[in-house]
């Protein structure tokens, strides 16, 4: 046999491997409004770029009569591409062959990808399009999935992981992507669950959709366990493309700057109409955040989770930064335990990634109450005040109205490491609010005595020169306007920062 027909054969093979399932199952994902691995791929990856490693791998079950089935790549497409130049490592799985249905072939693909993700030190990136564990190979399977979390949970902080759900995701598979450092769905066709509708009839006697159980407006909006929701499978994978932008390829790496075309002396008037000078009227703090940031341009992380917090990521002078924000138009901005949740997972990733934090505080406190108290408001928003006082990366907050009690340490103050604070002259910095402070103080006065000593607490706590008056805590009083020029120069002082000398120990216990 000469050289030709031994090409010709591969190309063969190649071909076969490459139609996956084959025409009749990719007509049948298409009418489900789903895209195939390979088409995902196409968008997701700069042309050309994609290389395929373990094409040939497939099954070698012979039960319940899988001898006589052929899965092309058992399910499974790895290798490695590059999204705008930059390279990362991708596992997508096939909905067309199986249902996507995971074998051990399937997870030893993926853990070896993964593996040499790692070793080269580059985002990894997993397209989930599965109808989950085979039963004809569930044991095996279940051992190398557990393996697959073990690996997620040690790349952790080394490598940022990705998530991209683009079918069903059931079972114990969902907590692959519940442990990588984002997650995004596509509009009806995404859906998360540890136990389908049938087993949950079976189980409780409930009847509930797939959409109900574990869609993408469950998981957005109620559970918090998406990030992004996107309204179609191409806008999805153009977003993540989007957000690796923003990311570097590991923690020894600092994420990309591009060339600024804003000016980073630009004087933001517009901040003058948006925030209204009385403390008790409200505004939506996106506008805030793009007004500062380069361009207008906000990535913003868990939009409808948590609403009375704003995380995302944006750019100063073409430097990306992670901004946390309250939200004054939700709950009055309050901290309760979501939010808590949210701005503490998010520090922490950009703390990884060596990703500064710009911090916007409008918050009159953590929510309180009986339904806070049972639900562990102290435990949960504990693990804010942790991930703040863990955190090296330079952090710079700016409190335009209120700034009050451990709300204000959740969101950066001084003690918990913050770099630089300024205020804005519509600032209040102090551990109570002055109704509250005279209630305590003036408890069993008559209202005309509160009414009196109220005022003397406001001219004298409630007044930003008293705060100011303590340079080790305050960093300086500056004009709404110069927010955008102020925080890109110190941005700029803090580029060179680096992490203090730790006490030496394995990890610590974050209070979870």
């Amino acid at each position: 046999m000469d050289h030709q027909k031994l090409i010709d054969e591969l190309r063969k093979r190649k071909d076969h491997f490459k139609k996956g399932g084959g025409k009749k199952n990719i007509q049948k994902q298409h009418e489900a409004g789903k895209l195939t691995a390979r088409e995902r791929l196409e968008i997701l990856l700069d042309p050309g770029t994609f290389s395929e490693i373990g094409m040939f791998g497939t099954h070698h079950c012979t039960d319940f009569g899988m001898d006589e089935m052929d899965l092309p790549g058992d399910g499974v497409i790895t290798g490695w591409g590059k999204i705008h130049g930059r390279r990362i490592y991708i596992v997508a799985q096939d909905y067309t062959v199986l249902s996507g249905t995971m074998g051990p072939t399937h997870m030893k693909k993926t853990y070896m990808a993964m593996d040499r993700g790692i070793e080269a030190r580059v985002p990894l990136v997993m397209l989930n399009d599965s109808g989950g564990v085979r039963p004809q190979e569930q044991f095996v399977t279940f051992t190398y999935s557990t393996q697959i979390f073990r690996r997620h949970t040690s790349f952790s902080g080394v490598i940022p992981q990705i998530s991209v759900i683009m079918g069903p995701v059931a079972g114990g598979p969902c907590y692959g992507p519940a442990l990588t450092d984002f997650i995004f769905m596509v509009k009806g066709t995404s859906s998360m669950f540890i136990g389908g509708p049938p087993v949950v009839k079976a189980l409780v006697s409930e009847d509930v959709t797939n959409e109900e159980l574990g869609g993408s407006k469950i998981h957005a909006e109620i559970s918090g366990v998406a990030d992004y929701v996107a309204e179609s499978e191409d806008q999805c994978l153009e977003k993540v493309k989007e957000l690796l932008d923003l990311l570097p390829s590991n923690n020894e790496e600092n994420p990309p700057r591009i060339t600024p075309t804003d000016d980073p002396g630009r004087r933001c008037e517009r901040l003058l109409q948006i925030v209204p000078t009385d403390p008790h009227k409200s505004y939506d703090m996106r506008t805030v955040v793009k007004e500062i940031l380069d361009d207008g341009y906000f990535f913003e992380m868990k939009p409808t989770y948590a609403k009375n917090i704003i995380t995302g990521f944006g750019r100063l002078n073409g430097y990306p930064v992670g901004i946390t924000a309250n939200q004054p138009s939700f709950l009055a901005g309050c901290i309760d335990i979501d939010a808590s949740d949210k701005v503490a997972r998010f520090v922490r990733f950009c703390d990884c990634f060596n990703i500064p934090i710009i911090n916007l505080v409008d918050t009159p406190g953590y929510l309180v109450g009986k339904k806070m108290e049972y639900q562990g408001i102290i435990r949960h928003g504990a693990k804010a005040l942790y991930a703040r006082s863990e955190a090296t990366v330079p952090q710079i907050t700016v409190v335009l109205r209120k700034a009050y009690a451990g709300a204000f340490v959740a969101m950066g103050d001084r003690g918990v490491g913050t770099d630089y604070i300024f205020l804005w002259p519509t600032a209040e910095v102090a551990l109570f609010g002055p109704e509250a402070a005279i209630n305590i103080i003036c408890r069993r006065e008559p209202d005309e005595v509160k009414t009196k000593r109220l005022k003397e607490y406001k001219d004298k706590f409630i007044n930003i020169y008293y705060p100011s008056s303590f340079p080790e805590y305050i960093d300086g009083i500056i004009e709404p306007q110069e927010t955008r020029s102020v925080l890109v120069q110190a941005l700029e002082v803090l580029l060179s920062k680096r992490p203090v000398k730790r006490y030496q120990k394995k990890h610590g216990n974050i209070p979870l």
